[in-house]
């Protein structure tokens, strides 16, 4: 061995000193050939392009200018596109135009150069300038700007190749070298018999020695993943995500791959009202987080078509495009019959799942019928999914439970597909998840999932428990990974959050006639104090344990009567189970009773309205109220709190928030009460009306600074970037299994 060693060391040294002179010098003709052909690229483009747009600029018709750039850039590679008139004034640019090129140089005259290279923070992007010309008269200068950046992943691989070149001649080199050297040591008798043999390769030490390293092998994959996930929080701290930088992960990590959303409720439901169709947004915190983010990625929304005029909008294959007055996306309805519908949604949906996984004291039911028809809508759309898929590998975002069998049933048609599931509502700790009857069944559904989410680590936590106790799988707690049925599923806490800023008309108006209006509306004085809740009318939303704090704190605040409202705004939900039935009756008797017992001449406490609000609306009352209180008795996340703090850019306003809600471990600076405590929530009100100016707004601006960091954009991104290394790592596993296939030994 020592002889081998002096013949294998000085070649490795030699081979690696090669390797690291010719990198570099590979790198930069890399570098050279791509300026040259991007020059060569632009000029025909300028070429090209040149005719229409002199038409274009000599119009002054700066949005066909800008659409024309539009379609030019659909080149994945073509980053931006800017036109300056002789002068050299920038008078055309698309929207994500570099601020830091301009036509001319550093002296502020001199025309830059033909074409350059610039570092920008993104990365290396490749400035282009072209006179314009039209019959021998100069009309202005093109300037286009291609993104770099895939010279940057050419160039690793060009890299990985020589590695690979290399290692493959100096492993050549070297088992020659140590064949000559062991032929030479043995004699050339011995020796030859040994290779014939094999005994010179593959000896039982040696595996013995191979098993030895493994522990080292996975310690070293242990801390790449480390340095990847330090790297992905710095990373991921300096973004600053909006609907742009979502287009940008598609464009570039993702390189626009297919992406498709799974709902049971479409963000888009057309309602005929007589002779007149109506569009509405339904009042759900998962439309409110998904929305923005499909707007940004312009794929296709699955979801049920429960509207009464959604068929008669819908186009021959079922599919609408929306948003009504900007179209971004498109919506592909499923239809479901009533019977469906009933046993599916309304049954083990709601009448089950919703009431096992909110532990908020209403007992389950579960019937073989509806467990059926959650089965059978839950295939449908998995027949869905695969029609809709234009590729076999497409980026499916599932949501909520309403699709537990799902991802399974996807996995089974697309297995090359990556399927995030992300369950809204909190998951029950395993003992309690043990009652339903379907348990394992909706685990394995579940685990079909590539990457599954939860608002919390305690859900996280809780799913895991659950898998432990009722199905085999291996986990690894240390990764939340389960490997189940020779798929691995990665459980991620991705907390929602709302979009930011809020796209809303009702942003540009003048908090004050917020103010004005929503108590002119009302018949409210001026002075008069108002506390707004927000929520769907459901049980787990604590609605009766707000209006009992109101009570207690008119009680032991009696000089607030008469000039504090609490309004209440209830979307109507689910009015077809008899649970739902009965709470919107216990609620209006509640508000009844404490409106007789503390009316005055002047108004009623609390001002009850069941009926549905579009968000303008629902964001007019969050800027004209003192307060507003989220009482929820077990929640995924709620988003109202989140919506609450992102309209008051005045930095006013308190919010009170229910400590088992998702939110309030990222809103601490709210006032957290435990909404079954009554007296502590009527003295979170008295604090609430009493806080100083300057302790409102030292609270309301650090949350408003974490929903902007954290917003929509930056949860959807998070999932995108997770499942977009994800399937780099699986095809490169997948080539290098390929590299690895066993070759047949040959015995002699």
């Amino acid at each position: 061995m020592r002889l081998s060693l002096r013949f294998v060391l000085p070649l490795a040294i030699t081979l690696a000193a090669i390797a690291y002179a010719v990198i570099p010098l590979v790198d930069r003709f890399t570098l050279q050939w791509f300026v040259r052909d991007l020059d060569i690229r632009t000029a025909l483009i300028a070429n090209t392009i040149q005719d229409p747009l002199q038409e274009f600029v000599r119009e002054g018709s700066r949005g066909k200018v800008l659409r024309f750039f539009d379609r030019i850039m659909q080149d994945e590679r073509l980053f931006a596109v800017g036109f300056c008139d002789l002068s050299r004034k920038m008078i055309y640019k698309t929207a994500v135009f570099p601020a830091s090129i301009t036509c001319a140089g550093d002296d502020g005259e001199a025309v830059v150069s033909e074409s350059r290279l610039v570092n920008l923070q993104r990365g290396p992007i490749h400035v282009a300038m072209h006179r314009v010309e039209s019959e021998g008269t100069a009309y202005g200068y093109l300037i286009l700007v291609h993104d770099m950046s895939f010279v940057q992943r050419r160039s690793d691989d060009t890299k990985k190749y020589i590695f690979y070149l290399f290692a493959a001649i100096g492993a050549i080199v070297s088992l020659v070298t140590v064949v000559i050297a062991e032929i030479s040591w043995r004699g050339w008798v011995a020796g030859l018999k040994a290779v014939i043999r094999g005994e010179a390769f593959g000896r039982g030490d040696m595996k013995v020695h191979l098993r030895e390293l493994r522990p080292v092998a996975r310690d070293l994959q242990a801390l790449i993943r480390d340095l990847e996930s330090e790297r992905r929080a710095r990373d991921e701290s300096q973004i600053n995500w909006s609907a742009d930088t979502l287009r940008a992960i598609l464009r570039n990590d993702l390189k626009g791959e297919e992406v498709l959303i799974v709902s049971n409720r479409e963000p888009y439901i057309h309602m005929r009202r007589n002779e007149r169709i109506e569009v509405q947004r339904p009042a759900s915190g998962l439309v409110t987080a998904l929305e923005p983010v499909m707007r940004a990625c312009s794929g296709t929304w699955i979801a049920h078509g429960s509207g009464n005029a959604d068929r008669e909008t819908a186009d021959s294959t079922d599919h609408v495009m929306v948003p009504p007055e900007r179209p971004a996306y498109r919506i592909r309805r499923v239809w479901l019959s009533k019977e469906e519908e009933a046993g599916y949604y309304y049954g083990f949906s709601n009448s089950g799942l919703w009431p096992l996984c909110h532990i908020a004291h209403t007992r389950p039911i579960f019937r073989t019928s509806d467990w059926n028809a959650y089965v059978t809508v839950n295939r449908r759309f998995a027949d869905t999914v695969v029609r809709e898929a234009k590729t076999a590998d497409p980026i499916v975002l599932v949501q909520d439970y309403h699709f537990a069998l799902l991802p399974r049933m996807i996995r089974e048609r697309l297995p090359e597909a990556t399927v995030i599931s992300f369950w809204h509502i909190p998951w029950p700790n395993a003992e309690a998840f043990g009652i339903c009857p379907w348990r394992e069944a909706i685990i394995d559904g579940i685990l079909g999932s590539s990457i599954l989410g939860f608002h919390t680590q305690f859900h996280c936590n809780n799913f895991i428990d659950a898998v432990d106790h009722y199905v085999e799988a291996r986990i690894d707690r240390e990764t939340y990974t389960i490997s189940y049925g020779g798929d691995q599923t990665a459980v991620r806490r991705y907390p929602i959050s709302i979009e930011w800023p809020l796209n809303s008309k009702t942003m540009q108006k003048p908090l004050g006639e917020c103010r004005a209006d929503v108590r002119k509306r009302n018949g409210l004085a001026a002075d008069t104090a108002i506390g707004i809740g927000v929520d769907r009318l459901d049980y787990t939303k604590g609605i009766l344990e707000r209006f009992l704090a109101v009570e207690r704190f008119l009680e032991l605040e009696p000089e607030w009567i008469g000039k504090f409202v609490f309004v209440q705004i209830a979307a109507p939900s689910r009015s077809s189970i008899d649970e739902y039935q009965n709470y919107d009756a216990r609620v209006r008797a509640l508000a009844r009773r404490i409106n007789d017992k503390f009316s005055n001449k002047h108004h009623e406490p609390i001002l009850l309205k069941i009926e549905h609000y579009d968000p303008d609306e629902v964001y007019e009352y969050y800027r004209a109220a003192e307060l507003c209180f989220v009482s929820s008795l077990h929640d995924g996340m709620n988003l109202v709190a989140k919506e609450f703090v992102a309209t008051r850019d005045d930095e006013r306003g308190v919010l009170v928030l229910s400590q088992f809600t998702g939110a309030s471990r990222e809103l601490p600076e709210a006032l957290i009460v435990n909404p079954y405590n009554v007296d502590q929530c009527a003295g979170a009100l008295k604090a609430a009306l009493s806080m100083p100016p300057a302790e409102q707004r030292d609270r309301m601006r650090s949350m408003r600074g974490l929903i902007q960091e954290f917003n929509v954009y930056r949860w959807a991104g998070r999932m995108l970037l997770d499942a977009g290394q994800m399937r780099m790592r699986s095809r490169l596993f997948a080539r290098a299994d390929r590299g690895r296939k066993p070759v047949p030994l040959r015995s002699v």
